[in-house]
C-alpha cells in the first residue's frame, strides 16, 4: 500500500491514528515511523504517544475510568509494575503516560503485581496505590477489575501511602476463592510486610514501615477518602 492509501484505509487504523490520517502529510506515528516520501507528500512532524506493550496508544486512565463499584467492592485497577520486576514504573498524571522512574536493586523486585485506582488521590498527592495478587505477573499498561480484600496501612517517609489489596474479580484459577486477607498465604503476607518495611534500606533505612493490615470495610473508606480528594483538587 502506497502513503496515499493512508487516506482511504484510514478506517483499518486506530482512532486516534484515523483521525490524524485524514490529510496524509500530517500522519501522527507514534513508533516513530516515517513512511517512504513520495511526490504526492512532504516531511511528517513525528509526534510521540504512549503506547502500551501491544503497540496501541495509551489512555488517559484518569479521563476513562472512575474507582469502579467502591461500596459493592470491585474497583478499576490500573497494572504498573508485574509481580516479580525491580523497575519501579509510574503514572506521571500530568503527562498522562507510565515512566520508569527507577530501577531498585533486585533483592526487592515486587511481591505482587503493583498498580493504582483511578481517580483517587493518596495523603501523599499520587493516585491510590494496589498489589494485585494474581498466581502470574501482569503486564504493564493494562486495567482490570478487581475484588477489595483488605488494606496495608503504610508509612513512607513520614507520608501515609497506603495500598489497597485486590485480586481479580473473576479469578477461574482459584474459582474466587480469595475474598479476605485470611485467605492469602501467611508467608506472602510477611513477604508482602518485609518487602515493604525494607525495599529502601540501602537508601534510606528505617523510612518506610508497614503499620498495619486492615478489612474490607477500612479499605473501602480509604478508597471514599481518596475519592473526596481527588474531586478536591
Amino acid at each position: 500500500m502506497g502513503f496515499g492509501g493512508f487516506r482511504k484505509d484510514r478506517k483499518a487504523l486506530p482512532r486516534p491514528l484515523r483521525l490524524a490520517a485524514r490529510n496524509p502529510r500530517q500522519v501522527i506515528f507514534g513508533l516513530g515511523i516515517t513512511p517512504p516520501a513520495t511526490p504526492r507528500n512532504t516531511p511528517l512532524a513525528i509526534i510521540p504517544l504512549p503506547f502500551n506493550q501491544t503497540g496501541t496508544p495509551m489512555a488517559d486512565f484518569n479521563k476513562i475510568l472512575d474507582a469502579g463499584d467502591v461500596d459493592g467492592g470491585i474497583i478499576n485497577v490500573v497494572i504498573e509494575i508485574p509481580a516479580g520486576s525491580n523497575h519501579k514504573i509510574e503514572w506521571k498524571r500530568k503527562i498522562g503516560a507510565l515512566m520508569l522512574d527507577r530501577v531498585e536493586p533486585l533483592i526487592f523486585a515486587k511481591p505482587t503485581n503493583y498498580g493504582f485506582i483511578p481517580q483517587t488521590l493518596d495523603e501523599d498527592g499520587d493516585e491510590l496505590d494496589a498489589l494485585i495478587i494474581t498466581d502470574t505477573p501482569l503486564p504493564t499498561g493494562i486495567y482490570m477489575q478487581a475484588r477489595v480484600i483488605g488494606v496495608m496501612k503504610f508509612v513512607d517517609d513520614g507520608e501515609v501511602d497506603d495500598k489497597i489489596v485486590v485480586v481479580p474479580a473473576d479469578d477461574r484459577q482459584t474459582g474466587d476463592a480469595i475474598k479476605t486477607l485470611a485467605d492469602l498465604p501467611a508467608q506472602l503476607i510477611k513477604q508482602i510486610e518485609f518487602h515493604f518495611n525494607n525495599y529502601k534500606a540501602l537508601k534510606k533505612p528505617g523510612s518506610t514501615k508497614v503499620d498495619h493490615w486492615g478489612d474490607i470495610e477500612e479499605a473501602k473508606q480509604v478508597i471514599r477518602d481518596s475519592q473526596q480528594r481527588w474531586k478536591q483538587q
